[in-house]
């Protein structure tokens, strides 16, 4: 149980030395991407789905809530402003995976011993499998309008992240048995 946790922090810690080294600024993402993100975890729980399909779901809302609420942050203190966006974003993504992780570590969802994939918990996996599809979603859609000044078609922004995860979903859906 203990290594799962020291593996999670060991990889969520390369995860966040890698993005505060080469990502540039990231604005949050729509509201709707969210409500999508929301909508497809309360399906998957719902339904009964693997945790750690529910996990990249959770992992995507995380990295949303994070850039949604960097950037609430930004709009309501102007002080925030001197200080650089990417270690609020980091601080704000480590905010909310102990907002969320912490109580169900509490309740004893998160740390079950048949519960686990690679040596770590499914949720844990899945989130951070989520988080970073997520974020390579945004950049993704981002570099796109970038390079084609303009958007490819209409929702563009909230298709990019929410596709991404149905994918990976699938991926590991079908090949997350063999991960054991």
């Amino acid at each position: 149980m203990r290594k799962s946790f020291k593996t999670f922090v060991f990889v969520f810690s390369l995860f966040a030395i890698r993005y505060l080294l080469f990502v540039n600024e990231v604005d949050a993402v729509c509201p709707v991407c969210t409500v999508a993100v929301i909508g497809g975890l309360g399906l998957s729980r719902w339904l009964g789905i693997d945790d750690a399909i529910t996990g990249i779901w959770i992992g995507g809302l995380i990295i949303s809530l994070s850039l949604w609420f960097t950037d609430w942050l930004y709009k309501k203190y102007k002080k925030i402003e001197k200080y650089d966006k990417r270690i609020i974003i980091i601080l704000s993504i480590f905010f909310w995976y102990a907002f969320t992780f912490v109580p169900l570590k509490y309740t004893s969802i998160l740390g079950h011993p048949l519960n686990k994939i690679l040596g770590m918990d499914k949720l844990l996996f899945g989130s951070l499998v989520g988080s970073l599809v997520f974020l390579l979603a945004v950049r993704l859609d981002k570099k796109v309008r970038k390079i084609n000044g303009k958007q490819l078609f209409s929702y563009q922004r909230v298709v990019f992240p929410v596709i991404s995860l149905v994918i990976i979903s699938l991926v590991v859906y079908y090949y997350g048995g063999y991960l054991y």
